[in-house]
């Protein structure tokens, strides 16, 4: 059945740069969209961080606390109840943003969203402007969260009621303001999300996406991920999300990032978050060599407190892992996998690879500091250097007149848990 309301691309679209001189323009299709080439700065990040914050923030409570509301208007959940009950008395008011979770409330001036948004209650800011201009003053590139439904928008709701044969919520809210999003703040890329409930028909996805790659101001550098319908993660998009802390379990044959968050239980800060719930910085650092020796980007998510502040044990972890990039950056950025992922031998050992060298990240120390690579063939040219001492080479021996090093590590002080990388040159 065709949709009763009918959705004019021409007054949602503004017609902008048209007849820009591309070399290539995309049809509203997946099998067009699907072709568009990734661009390039999206795979030389390899990492970013998300940040889960919004009125969810203010209770901070329960697993997954950015689903609070849901839990407590929908689902009367019994622990979300009662601490409403002891907490928050009837008449309260949110007052802190989030990147448009669930529940619709906007972190920017959003004209679909009157009186529930940023700039209309609380603090009364531009919250995401202000944010992507601290965030370009650092030269970084801004990501925009959106989710493309909300639980208890009425218009939602009728269309949710008539099947989704009807697109009442879609012409007047989702698409108008995802394109005020990309025209207001001109996003690097578009994280989409809460679209499972529908189709990419009825979400009028791909006609979106026509736009944003031919005719947007960020036409030629957005990236896009795979949540645009029901059945298109893993399918469609840009790069592929797949189910949240996707972990493949094989090197993908298509661009791909896995978004995890440092409290394993929630996105959101829970105020009754326990330390033992918590990702500590070995288990980061080995998820993140794992990601991007698969090909993959890594997405950090911390959860700020209601008043914006970072948790001590998000920031500790934070640093630390600034830390160990700014010695082992160089195995991570930039980088691509190599023609073999992974080996066991005296250690755990990730590969990855730019231009004609080739990294190899260790997790944990060879006993009597001998370390056996099986994978690398060696040349008379091979040399191998540790990327805390980079201007001390290696001793190292053959294996095989083929392939294989034994190295000779340094004596030095040893942390349980850690991740070193070794440059090798000269290897295939």
């Amino acid at each position: 059945m065709r949709p009763t309301c009918v959705i004019s691309l021409i007054s949602v679209f503004p017609l902008l740069m048209w007849g820009c001189g591309c070399t290539a323009r995309y049809a509203a299709n997946w099998t067009s969209l699907d072709a568009r080439p990734l661009p390039q700065w999206f795979d030389q990040a390899k990492i970013g961080i998300f940040v889960h914050w919004g009125v969810f923030s203010v209770p901070g409570f329960g697993q997954y606390s950015e689903w609070f509301w849901y839990w407590w208007r929908s689902e009367r959940r019994k622990e979300e109840v009662e601490f409403m009950q002891r907490n928050y008395p009837p008449g309260f008011r949110y007052v802190v943003f989030t990147s448009k979770h669930h529940e619709g409330f906007t972190n920017w001036p959003s004209a679909g969203s009157w009186n529930w948004n940023s700039m209309d209650v609380g603090p009364h800011r531009d919250l995401v402007g202000e944010l992507a201009a601290a965030v370009r003053k650092r030269s970084l590139r801004l990501g925009l969260y959106h989710s493309l439904y909300e639980w208890y928008h009425p218009l939602f709701l009728l269309d949710q009621a008539l099947g989704f044969k009807t697109q009442n919520f879609v012409s007047h809210k989702t698409l108008p303001e995802l394109v005020n999003l990309v025209m207001a703040y001109k996003p690097d890329l578009i994280w989409s999300d809460g679209d499972w409930e529908a189709p990419d028909t009825y979400w009028n996805s791909t006609q979106f996406l026509a736009w944003l790659y031919n005719d947007s101001p960020v036409k030629d550098v957005v990236v896009t991920n795979d949540r645009w319908g029901k059945g298109c993660y893993c399918k469609h998009g840009g790069y592929y999300n797949c189910a949240d802390r996707y972990t493949p379990g094989k090197l993908p044959d298509h661009k791909w990032e896995k978004c995890q968050s440092i409290d394993t239980r929630s996105w959101g800060y829970r105020r009754d978050m326990k330390l033992s719930e918590v990702m500590d910085l070995p288990s980061i650092i080995k998820d993140l060599v794992y990601v991007v020796a698969m090909g993959g980007n890594y997405l950090l998510n911390i959860g700020p407190m209601a008043d914006g502040m970072i948790a001590p044990v998000f920031e500790e972890r934070l640093r630390g892992l600034g830390a160990w990039l700014e010695i082992n950056g160089e195995a991570i950025y930039a980088s691509r996998p190599w023609r073999v992922q992974t080996e066991n031998s005296t250690v755990t050992v990730w590969y990855t690879a730019k231009n004609n060298t080739v990294y190899a990240i260790i997790l944990g120390w060879p006993s009597k500091q001998l370390l056996q690579l099986t994978a690398p063939r060696t040349s008379g040219a091979t040399t191998v250097t540790l990327m805390d001492y980079p201007n001390v080479p290696l001793k190292w021996a053959p294996v095989t007149p083929a392939a294989g090093l034994m190295i000779l590590m340094p004596s030095m002080p040893v942390s349980p848990g850690k991740a070193w990388a070794l440059r090798l040159e000269g290897v295939v």
